[in-house]
């Protein structure tokens, strides 16, 4: 048993870097480490964006504790996590991936997700730090401040121990993953996919095709298409600008039922069913948005939203291929790790929509899973031309 894992019986010691100047030191501590562990809380309940509380990093000696309301100056931060020299340690970052990108424009790179890794070592695909803490130390951590206000001060001791405990135990049980992980062949995979994170939430979001997102686009005609664009474009650029999640501006719900029956009055849109608040701060622009859409011309309508599962043998194609993935997939595999329903279903859309465009490969023709992605795709042809003869 390595020294911090001994240490794993003691409870956390921490510092709360709440100057400019200790954060410049710890900074220049961490960026001596081949690894070190991070981790953020926050606060996102009624906005579109998170509200950063704490960050909490471990090199191995002390767990610092950074309290971002008391900084100003965070390009030491920035840098280490720039710093490709530096492996940055996560468990399940997707959320706190928002935070880097919102707060400093800057991904951690490289990336290291033990939620990823522990898949790919057969530990199940959501597996909790608390349960892998079990699973690997015989430890059980108090989760009893996950759902605190981490923007008020003072934070309390309970709440500081809390934080950080998860960086504490964080990088020794990155230590002990990776000597598991070393002895399979998934390393690389664990790799492409951590970063593989990073890149599908650098993809930016274009308001123009925020119309895409919203549930049955696809049951629209064009002209009805143009007003739904119109409308999630500026529900989208809302929320932005006041700092509100989505459906706080306009419920899509309701967008979607605007945008299918063009109404031209206020006491229409209360039929429809949005509230009265809705009405109120929105109804006006919501009609002005529509009246626009109206006198559009009709060459700048958007294409038909394609509904891939309305295709021709469409139940049969997406069928087999889940049977022939399941076949193709190491037994040590889990395949909902090569391929999810969902990007089974974007490779689909590839082939028949996108007519194999080369410029946007779906997840199953890249890197580590480009092998069976090919494979898939040559049985895919065989299948459709077998279809269609036998119809």
């Amino acid at each position: 048993m390595s020294k911090q894992q001994k240490e794993l019986q003691n409870l956390p010691h921490f510092e709360v870097i709440d100057s400019n100047q200790q954060l410049v030191k710890a900074c220049q501590q961490l960026s001596q480490k081949d690894a070190i562990a991070l981790d953020t809380e926050f606060v996102r309940e009624r906005t579109y964006f998170p509200k950063l509380g704490l960050i909490q990093l471990y090199g191995g000696e002390n767990v610092y504790l950074i309290d971002p309301l008391k900084l100003d100056d965070f390009s030491p931060f920035i840098d280490l996590l720039k710093n490709k020299n530096v492996i940055k340690v996560l468990h399940s970052c997707s959320e706190d991936l928002d935070v880097f990108q919102h707060y400093f424009k800057q991904m951690p790179r490289p990336i290291f997700d033990t939620q990823i890794a522990t898949a790919f070592l057969g530990l199940g695909q959501s597996m909790g730090l608390a349960n892998l803490l079990k699973y690997y130390f015989s430890i059980d951590i108090d989760k009893g401040a996950t759902r605190t206000n981490w923007l008020k001060r003072p934070l309390s001791q309970f709440q500081l121990n809390y934080a950080a405990a998860d960086v504490w135990y964080l990088l020794p049980l990155y230590q002990r993953i990776m000597q598991d992980l070393l002895q399979t062949p998934w390393k690389r995979a664990v790799d492409f996919d951590s970063q593989l994170m990073i890149e599908k939430k650098l993809t930016i979001q274009n308001p123009d095709t925020a119309y895409l997102s919203i549930s049955n686009a696809w049951r629209l005609d064009q002209a009805a298409l143009m007003r739904l664009k119109l409308l999630a474009k500026w529900r989208f650029e809302q929320a932005i600008k006041c700092n509100l999640p989505l459906n706080f501006v306009v419920r899509e719900a309701n967008l979607w039922k605007v945008a299918n029956e063009n109404p031209t009055h206020t006491s229409t849109l209360l039929e429809l069913g949005f509230s009265v608040q809705e009405v109120r701060r929105y109804g006006k622009k919501i009609l002005q948005l529509l009246h626009q859409a109206t006198n559009c011309d009709e060459k700048y309508f958007p294409p038909l939203v394609i509904n891939v599962s309305k295709l021709p043998y469409f139940s049969k194609i997406e069928c087999k291929l889940h049977q022939k993935l399941k076949e193709l997939c190491p037994k040590n595999l889990n395949h909902e790790l090569l391929a999810s329903r969902r990007s089974l279903n974007n490779f689909i859309k590839w082939i028949l929509i996108k007519q194999e465009d080369p410029n946007f490969l779906p997840d199953l023709l890249r890197d580590w899973r480009k092998p069976y992605g090919l494979k898939l795709l040559d049985y895919f042809h065989a299948l459709k031309q077998e279809l269609e003869e036998c119809h």
